[in-house]
């Protein structure tokens, strides 16, 4: 019995021995496999940090090498300096004095050389008659009458007074229009060529601006008149007129009318841009186009501003839309009226005279070939157009 006991014994310690081993080998299996895995998880979120602080450092060195290849980061003066623009704005700024400068001397300074008189002094007045390449007729007429011959031309311009005939360039540049004006011109030495305008009917609203630039670029006068070829005029006249009105600065000068716009196609006189003169359909008050006169300050205002001025369909009406926005001095004139633009104002001793015969005698003192004096006695002629006596300005409305 007491053999038999430790044996028993011996063998339950055994069995649970073997029991312990079993659920501890049970137990450390799945311990091991989690911690394989962990330590494959482990090594995976390694490597991928490991693999990201590689690329971040790639991309630095490469924005790194970007940023030292491109230009810095340019504020906006920085730009503009670059761009030029600070420069521009100095230069605007200095450009700006100097045009409030140029208003107060007449608008216009350090302008092209100018002629005066060969004494120096500053002219009286330029005088532009505007004609055109079939107004040979009407220069040699106004050359038989009032207009001095060459010489005599030299003698006005020591009294302050120039006179020329003003004509542009043919559309076809070069052409027999142009080379005629050019021998012309060679003769009589009397013309003022507008090499940038095109001689056109549907050009001579622009001829203004024209006309006046280049006179106030090539002679320095107080007045600037401008006078149509189909107008007589007493030169002693219209010299005493200016130099009565000597010193008045921004001087608007003739006989001032208005009248309606006419907005119906076809018709004479009509005006594109009606609608833009209101509901009345009334032009604003302007000098009539065949003799008006600006003071040197205007002339240099459409010299200066020439490519921004708006022109109508009319001469008239264009310059005196540009005096409008102007401290103009607006100089009604009635001595400078005729029948048919004095609007019914009251006329002193009018002088009339019978335009054909005029023209005719005229003719008769010219060098012009008998077969364009008998053409033009064949001619339709017109009433002339009476001015009174004190200016004598007889005017002829010339076909």
């Amino acid at each position: 019995m007491e053999s038999i006991l430790p044996t028993t014994s011996f063998s339950s310690s055994s069995k649970s021995e073997r029991r312990s081993k079993s659920k501890s080998s049970q137990t450390s299996k799945p311990s091991l496999v989690m911690a394989l895995i962990s330590c494959f998880a482990w090594l995976y979120v390694a490597g991928r940090l490991w693999q990201d602080a590689e690329y971040r450092m790639v991309l630095g060195s490469l924005l790194k090498k970007n940023s030292e290849q491109r230009p810095k980061m340019l504020t906006v003066e920085d730009k503009l300096m670059v761009l030029g623009c600070k420069d521009l704005e100095r230069r605007i700024v200095e450009v700006e004095m100097e045009l409030t400068v140029a208003k107060s001397q007449g608008y216009l300074k350090n302008q092209l050389k100018q002629s005066g008189s060969s004494s120096g002094k500053q002219l009286l007045a330029v005088i532009g008659i505007y004609t055109g390449f079939g107004g040979r007729l009407r220069r040699n007429v106004i050359r038989g009458s009032w207009l001095p011959n060459v010489d005599a031309l030299s003698k006005l311009e020591e009294r302050g007074v120039v006179v020329r005939f003003v004509i542009g360039r043919s559309p076809n540049r070069g052409d027999s229009l142009d080379r005629n004006v050019n021998e012309e011109n060679l003769a009589t030495k009397d013309f003022l060529i507008l090499e940038s305008h095109e001689e056109a009917q549907e050009e001579l609203p622009k001829k203004a601006k024209y006309f006046f630039s280049s006179a106030i670029q090539n002679w320095d006068a107080e007045f600037y008149v401008k006078v149509d070829d189909n107008i007589d005029v007493d030169l002693d006249g219209l010299i005493e007129l200016l130099q009565k009105r000597r010193g008045q600065n921004s001087s608007y000068i003739g006989c001032m009318k208005s009248g309606e716009v006419v907005a119906e196609e076809g018709r004479a006189w009509y005006e594109p841009e009606w609608w833009k003169f209101g509901d009345e359909k009334s032009y604003f008050r302007h000098a009539a186009g065949s003799v008006l006169v600006l003071s040197k300050n205007l002339a240099q205002y459409i010299n200066i501003n020439s490519a921004s001025l708006k022109s109508y369909a009319h001469e008239d009406t264009s310059i005196g839309s540009w005096m409008m926005g102007l401290q103009t001095t607006y100089i009604d004139d009635s001595r400078l009226c005729c029948s048919t633009s004095g609007q019914g104002k009251q006329q002193s001793v009018l002088i009339g005279l019978n335009r054909k015969d005029v023209i005719l005698s005229r003719l008769a003192r010219t060098t012009i070939p008998f077969a364009f004096i008998g053409a033009y006695h064949n001619s339709k002629m017109e009433t002339s157009c009476f001015i009174p006596r004190e200016v004598r300005i007889n005017v002829q409305h010339y076909v």
